[in-house]
């Protein structure tokens, strides 16, 4: 098993490769492996890319790897979420919920902290590691859950934000250091 881990290890990291993601490995005693990437590649026209941190990694002693995308609701949004009462504040999280939910991804929700994390496990065996056609829709379906969870942040925060305060700051950032295996 151990020759199977180290192939599903090679062929994540060809498959990153492949598609100009530029992964880079990243280390926790609980895990066989894991890779941080930018999904989608690319930059705008000022050189910034256009893509969110993503992460791959496979934890010990599991058959399957996971894919996850955390997001920290960024300072402008969380005061435009401030100035709504309580009740339509919670009401963002439970219409971030139910999308989770209708996208059949796992989720974290952290309220006190206005972040969560979206993830995705692709099991597999010793008679069937990963094809690139499952790893990639598995990292579409979370970015595009993540998008989605971001548009409905932004209804919520429609005119409570000034258009100039947006270009000054990052809209929303998506890191690692807040993952289900943390």
């Amino acid at each position: 098993m151990n020759e199977e881990k180290n192939n599903l290890k090679t062929i994540i990291l060809e498959f990153l490769s492949e598609e100009n993601l530029s992964p880079n490995k990243f280390s926790d005693p609980k895990l066989e492996f894991g890779y941080k990437f930018i999904f989608p590649p690319g930059r705008d026209p000022l050189g910034r890319p256009i893509g969110q941190k993503m992460l791959i990694f496979k934890p010990k002693q599991k058959d399957m790897v996971i894919i996850s995308i955390a997001t920290q609701i960024s300072k402008i949004h969380i005061e435009a979420l401030n100035s709504l009462d309580h009740k339509k504040k919670m009401q963002f999280f439970m219409d971030i919920r139910k999308h989770f939910l209708l996208k059949d991804v796992l989720y974290r929700i952290d309220i006190p902290n206005y972040r969560y994390e979206i993830s995705e496990q692709i099991f597999f065996s010793r008679y069937e590691i990963i094809s690139k056609n499952a790893l990639f829709k598995a990292i579409r379906k979370i970015f595009d859950t993540m998008v989605y969870s971001n548009l409905i942040l932004n209804e919520y925060c429609e005119g409570k934000i000034k258009p100039e305060d947006l270009d000054r700051a990052k809209d929303f950032s998506s890191g690692s250091d807040f993952t289900l295996y943390s």
